[in-house]
């Protein structure tokens, strides 16, 4: 029996329905599984965080591939499922909790590894605390909504580049991966999904950088040193981005979202020193 048949038998006995409110798809598609695996490059040696256990469907498939599985999910009507799911051999532990409400830094083994069909509803700041709270973690392997996804791995000046891409790319190189149809959710959500893998290169983007660019795309249409300034930059915050701009050659009126996640380091910096 397949990994999505067994789940969807556990769903139909245990009389489980997806729950809209919580945005809930379910997974059901095998080939998928194979997808996600070989592009996660897990390994016997590896802990991993699935965030969204759902059916269990993932986690089945993730269970005798690694070392140790952390699974976390919300919706307390999925523990008889995923409790079976994960009974099947394997070292596992199951949270029936709210991600952002867990502790990440106190999972114990602690994960070097994130494989997980993201809830769109908490997907990016969900992704964000793990590359903030779990340093040691090297690789991501995420589902996320189509145009989720598109924001992660977007480049400077177009349209979907943004607070995500910039936080994101600070401390991880992104690989949109391949389109997800919506065909192998059930029930097909409105939207299709994409696969993504990121790969860190470095530290989560520190609080002062992150109050930056959120205060920098807070007035998209102006000019980021008129942005700063609206956003409630002190005294003079406004010159001293324009000097600091045209310092890393850019124009005066240089938008956010022309800027690399580097520029934006570079800019904290000359605003630190400025004040």
């Amino acid at each position: 029996m397949s990994e999505v048949r067994a789940s969807l038998d556990r769903m139909s006995r245990h009389g489980i329905k997806a729950n809209r409110e919580l945005g809930q798809n379910f997974l059901v598609d095998d080939n998928v599984l194979e997808v996600i695996g070989r592009t996660a490059e897990l390994s016997d040696d590896d802990v991993v965080l699935e965030i969204g256990g759902g059916l269990g469907v993932l986690s089945t498939y993730l269970l005798p591939r690694v070392r140790h599985l952390h699974v976390v999910e919300t919706d307390a009507k999925l523990q008889p499922v995923l409790s079976e799911a994960l009974d099947d051999g394997g070292e596992a532990t199951l949270y029936m909790v709210d991600v952002m409400k867990l502790r990440l830094g106190g999972l114990d083994p602690l994960p070097n590894k994130v494989v997980s069909n993201l809830p769109y509803g908490v997907a990016t700041s969900a992704l964000l605390r793990t590359i903030e709270e779990l340093p040691q973690v090297t690789g991501w392997t995420v589902m996320v909504q189509r145009e989720i996804a598109d924001r992660l791995a977007a480049s400077p000046g177009g349209k979907e580049y943004g607070i995500p891409s910039v936080l994101v790319q600070h401390a991880c190189e992104v690989e949109f991966v391949r389109p997800i149809s919506r065909n192998v959710f059930r029930p097909p959500p409105n939207v299709d999904s994409g696969l993504v893998r990121l790969r860190r290169t470095g530290p989560a983007a520190p609080e002062q950088l992150a109050e930056l660019v959120r205060a920098a795309f807070a007035h998209r249409r102006k000019a980021l040193p008129r942005s700063l300034e609206e956003a409630g930059g002190p005294a003079g915050v406004r010159a001293a981005a324009i000097e600091s701009l045209e310092g890393m050659g850019h124009p005066p009126t240089a938008r956010a979202e022309t800027l690399s996640p580097a520029d934006f380091v570079q800019l904290a910096r000359d605003l630190e020193r400025f004040g």
